[in-house]
């Protein structure tokens, strides 16, 4: 008996019938959170990332619909923390896009702790 190839099995089918690769939004959660983190290593040793993830889909076979990203981050205190929010929003779309095919109108990063060395020293005494 002979045993069809997978790819000559789909080629009598048309596109819309042959199935769809869904992503969850757990997973596009974790790539967004792990750019992010990607996006500050090096700029400061306590930076921390992570994300929450509104997908909306769409029926255009060809993108796995658009993601809406909020990012909570945690930085370094004193830095530049525009510069560090740019990097943030344009690593986490340059990834999602390419590794989840989806479009990414919109990141928000929310800066959620700034870590001063200053007010981690053991003497808990005011800052001047």
């Amino acid at each position: 008996m002979a045993t069809m190839s997978p790819v000559a099995a789909t080629a009598g089918v048309p596109a819309g019938e042959r199935g769809a690769t869904r992503i969850a939004d757990r997973v596009v959660a974790k790539i967004a959170a792990r750019a992010a983190r990607e996006a500050l290593r090096g700029q400061s040793p306590q930076a921390d990332a992570h994300a929450t993830v509104t997908v909306h889909r769409r029926d255009d076979r060809r993108h796995f619909g658009e993601a809406r990203v909020r990012i909570a981050v945690e930085l370094g205190y004193p830095s530049d923390i525009g510069a560090q929010c740019r990097a943030v929003r344009r690593r986490v779309t340059e990834r999602v896009t390419a590794l989840a095919h989806m479009e990414v109108p919109e990141v928000a990063v929310d800066v959620e702790r700034l870590h001063s060395p200053l007010l981690e020293r053991t003497g808990r005494g005011r800052v001047r």
